[in-house]
């Protein structure tokens, strides 16, 4: 097994009484808990599948970021591949009985080679899955022989995009349906407009119109229903948030909206750590309000931070992937990451994925150069397996191998809960 995941408690006893009352009153409420997310997927079924970026300060464990389009299923646990393998298989016969060809459209971009190398191993879980699958890319870019060599070994065969009526056929078949690995941050392109074939997830889910604010909207909402039901502050497992949405950063228009709900921001923060004794100085995080891959992020720990912007700063922010210009911005709290990897103790972050509703496995994402109240998910950043060693359970049966993986189950659950935040933004 790989290096032990550590967990570095750094923020008082207090603190540390937050988190395992937490886990404890999730352990103690189980049933319930399971009870009541059955009920909740009936009502709106989960996304076909996610992956939940969590932050642990100790005092606080919260999504701080919600993936409709995971790229990092190279980055999972071999050992426990069997039961993402099943996760899958059940989340896509649940919803197109009797599926047998699986239509994958990855993005677009040749030159990251770790993205392709996600893109094998979905295949790979697909094909052992017991399905069909053909690849089929969108841009017109993808080389003479239509492969894409893997690092990891082997090839990724791109097939020709043709389409037919209103069926989009891959090479020479036509799929039962279509699986986006492509977030589609600059819209809908007009082959996968009004595709009879089920598309997931959904094409209008892309970033090109979905927004993270609206995300942490039902999320909040879920979270004091849940709250409610353990007895506890949503708080703790909640980010507080706001967000601005007319800005442009090169003009610098729109700051004092983004300064005015930072100040407010950070002051309903250092509330809550008075609240529960925790002397850590309160930060937020601002970032484009749409879009992935860590781009139009910043970390703020003082409203004259943003006053006194150079021009280095605001051209970072005024662009997301694909250089979308970014005219909304989100105002998070900023969680601290109180975790730590290995034996130099590199700051690190849970990033936990789901197929429907189950969990599926997971990583850690590490950055050597990065400090507890930054963003991670930038160059550098390295990855870990986590061992989710339970068949996509909420939380493990009988002895516990180790004692982190209690750490582990909550950490499924808080992200089964942005998941059902998510099946709520797709059903509007």
């Amino acid at each position: 097994m790989e290096a032990v995941p550590q967990l570095a408690l750094l923020a008082g006893a207090q603190s540390l009484k937050s988190l395992l009352l937490l886990e404890t009153r999730l352990q103690e409420k189980q049933k319930e808990i399971g009870h009541w997310f059955e009920a909740q997927w009936k009502k709106t079924p989960p996304p076909l599948y996610g992956s939940v970026d969590l932050r642990n300060a100790g005092f606080k464990l919260a999504p701080v970021d919600m993936n409709l389009f995971p790229a990092g299923f190279n980055n999972l646990n071999p050992d426990f591949l069997n039961d993402v393998i099943e996760a899958a298989k059940g989340a896509i016969l649940d919803r197109v009985p009797g599926a047998k060809v699986i239509g994958l459209i990855p993005e677009s971009h040749t030159r990251n080679l770790f993205y392709w190398e996600n893109v094998g191993a979905l295949v790979d879980i697909l094909k052992r899955a017991g399905f069909q699958v053909s690849v089929g890319s969108l841009s017109k870019d993808v080389g003479p022989s239509g492969e894409i060599p893997l690092q990891s070994g082997g090839r990724l065969v791109l097939e020709t995009l043709v389409r037919e009526g209103a069926k989009l056929r891959f090479g020479a078949g036509i799929p039962d349906l279509i699986l986006l690995n492509n977030d589609l941050s600059a819209g809908i392109p007009p082959l996968l407009q009004h595709v009879e074939q089920p598309l997931f997830p959904p094409a209008e889910l892309g970033w090109h119109q979905r927004l993270k604010s609206e995300h942490f909207q039902y999320y909040a909402a879920l979270s004091k229903e849940f709250a409610e039901m353990l007895g506890l502050d949503s708080w703790l497992f909640t980010p507080l948030f706001r967000y601005c949405g007319e800005i442009d950063f090169l003009r610098s228009e729109g700051l004092d909206c983004l300064m005015a709900n930072a100040k407010t921001l950070l002051e309903d923060i250092q509330k809550k750590y008075q609240e529960y004794g925790v002397t850590q100085q309160p930060f937020i995080i601002v970032k484009a309000d749409s879009g992935t891959q860590g781009m139009a992020v910043m970390t703020v720990r003082s409203v004259d931070e943003l006053s006194s912007l150079n021009r280095k700063q605001r051209t970072s922010m005024a662009k997301s992937k694909g250089g979308v210009p970014v005219t909304r911005v989100l105002v998070q709290e900023g969680v601290y990451t109180f975790e730590t990897f290995g034996a130099e103790e590199h700051v690190a972050e849970p990033v936990v994925y789901l197929w429907g509703k189950h969990v599926a496995g997971g990583f850690y994402r590490i950055h050597q150069e990065r400090g507890r109240d930054e963003n991670l998910n930038s160059p550098g950043m390295q990855f870990e397996s986590l061992p989710f060693a339970w068949s996509c359970c909420s939380w493990p049966r009988g002895e516990m191998v180790h004692p982190y993986q209690k750490h582990l189950a909550t950490y499924g659950v808080i992200a089964q809960l942005s998941m059902l935040a998510a099946a709520r933004e797709i059903a509007g």
